[in-house]
């Protein structure tokens, strides 16, 4: 029986556990640092922390993380991968994945997602429901694409970024490193680090207390 471990019991950890499920995976279980407040996600039992998970590993074929925040999941990616752990990728069925892209490891491709010839996939990345990254794309580490958000071909997002919700980028854009794109953003030009964007065209959102 093949064992996965899946740190996070969230909404998101629901889907990975799903996807996990179609994907062959016989045997889930979660953990999540809040247990044992935490005792279950929907149909799986949350067995402990990130320290019992550590202590477990040689138990489980694969441990994967399932957390939303960007930086939170790609940090601890490194400890698990530090600590010993295989770590996975996950392709959901339903999901087209070019042989010719690239996934590097803990990054996750959901259903009705494509991933086309020469896409580079950084780790721990996201690619949710429906989502679409075209050719030559380049992804850093512990980017999440949400949902029907699309990427044209030759686009580079950088490490932490997030993809927002039926968002569009423009062939050939770069993004920087920690960037948020905002839900349903219309990208047509470079964005650079740190920056928040939105609306259609995407333009950079004032921080927070400036004009």
């Amino acid at each position: 029986m093949n064992r996965l471990a899946i740190l996070g019991a969230s909404g998101h950890g629901k889907v990975l556990a799903d996807t996990a499920e179609c994907c062959g995976w016989q045997a889930i279980e979660f953990f999540d640092d809040a247990w044992p407040q935490i005792e279950s996600v929907s149909e799986w039992q949350v067995i402990g922390d990130t320290a019992l998970l550590k202590g477990k590993l040689q138990s489980y074929d694969g441990v994967l993380v399932a957390i939303g925040n960007n930086q939170v999941r790609y940090h601890k990616l490194l400890e698990l991968v530090e600590a010993g752990a295989m770590i996975p990728t996950m392709v959901h069925p339903t999901a087209i994945v070019s042989r010719y892209a690239t996934l590097e490891i803990g990054s996750v491709v959901f259903a009705g997602a494509v991933v086309n010839a020469d896409a580079r996939i950084g780790m721990g990345a996201i690619l949710n429901t429906g989502c679409s990254v075209d050719h030559d794309c380049v992804l850093g580490a512990g980017v999440h694409v949400s949902p029907g958000a699309r990427l044209a071909g030759g686009v580079r997002v950088g490490d932490l970024s997030w993809i927002g919700i039926g968002a569009s980028v423009r062939e050939l854009v770069r993004i920087g490193s920690q960037v948020t794109v905002g839900a349903g953003a219309a990208v047509v030009s470079d964005i650079l680090d740190l920056m928040t964007v939105a609306g259609v065209p995407a333009r950079i959102l004032p921080t927070k207390g400036k004009k």
